[in-house]
């Protein structure tokens, strides 16, 4: 079968572009990303040149034709972690409108979009029956559906995301369905190493960081085979015997850090074992030359790569 062209906005790291492609089905062929840092890793990953302008920027006969278009459209403007302005937040409310653009004008076949789960119940439920409105007001059959990564990706992490496939064609539609949810196999130690020593840059030392936060970890820390949150003021302990969602601001400032306990001592997940988290495959390369911080950023930003994977293996079925 002749491979769908994908065009993806919002790239990120590759996350979903990945996804598709492990499929053999699709080929991205466009890829339209504005943080030079999230560039850099999707760049080591894949042969394609990224555009790195602001999407306001780019025209639409600057973008090549293609057949399928894919986003995780940022979330910050609908994320319970962030201020939930929705579309009045200036700085990411109106980009959603961006990729409506493109798609009135290039009609692709089928869209594929992921955002947080909040944005189904924002401001009452008007701001996602105003993106459903807007695609089908342009002829797309709209399938939006509710996952999470530990239920149909077996993936060990707590992470529910609205997924929206969308489709001209009312036939593909009608047969297109979800994944069914999977058992969960894998563990957290399947993404964490527990057994060998990490960079003592990932440690927590008495007197290493302000204040009492190395004592209330001891204190509070006390199971091996478990992942703890350090939540500003106080540690979480997630009794699930699963990551908790992932977060950008994992790398900025300690808030949401995720951290275990071996016999090395107290640690946060490496940037690695948060790419793992996110089902990225083991070859997926980091560059060198990113700080952890930035690294942490893109692993929170990013997406559950095997659902998205499951989504995408549906949508070839029926092509």
């Amino acid at each position: 079968m002749k491979k769908l062209k994908i065009a993806s906005f919002f790239a990120g790291v590759g996350g979903i572009d990945l996804a598709f492609e492990q499929t053999e089905a699709f080929e991205v062929i466009y890829a339209n990303e504005m943080d030079p840092y999230a560039v850099k890793t999707y760049e080591n990953n894949f042969k394609l040149k990224v555009d790195c302008r602001k999407i306001e920027d780019v025209k639409l006969n600057e973008i090549p034709k293609f057949d399928v278009m894919i986003g995780g459209f940022p979330c910050t403007s609908f994320s319970l972690a962030g201020y939930r302005k929705g579309f009045e937040d200036k700085r990411t409310g109106h980009l959603y409108f961006e990729l409506e653009r493109i798609f009135k004008n290039k009609k692709p076949k089928i869209i594929f979009l992921e955002n947080v789960k909040s944005l189904v119940g924002h401001d009452g439920g008007k701001t996602f029956r105003v993106i459903l409105d807007s695609l089908e007001q342009e002829g797309y059959k709209v399938k939006p559906m509710v996952m999470n990564a530990c239920e149909y990706g077996n993936i060990p992490q707590n992470r529910e995301r609205i997924y929206i496939v969308c489709f001209r064609d009312k036939k593909l539609y009608e047969k297109f369905n979800f994944p069914l949810p999977v058992p969960l196999t894998k563990t957290i130690h399947d993404i964490i190493d527990f057994v060998n020593k990490s960079d003592d840059k990932y440690y927590y030392t008495k007197g290493k960081y302000k204040g009492d936060i190395y004592e209330k970890l001891v204190e509070a820390m006390d199971d091996e085979d478990a992942v703890y949150q350090w939540r500003r003021q106080y540690v979480r302990k997630n009794k699930s015997g699963v990551v908790p969602t992932l977060t950008a601001n994992q790398g900025e400032g300690g808030h949401n850090v995720c951290l275990i306990r071996t016999k090395y001592g107290i640690r946060k997940m490496t940037p690695h074992e948060c790419f793992n988290t996110q089902g990225y495959p083991l070859s997926y390369k980091l560059p060198e030359e990113l700080s952890d911080s930035k690294l942490y950023k893109q692993a929170g930003n990013s997406v559950a790569v095997p659902v998205i994977n499951r989504i995408a293996q549906n949508i070839a079925d029926i092509l």
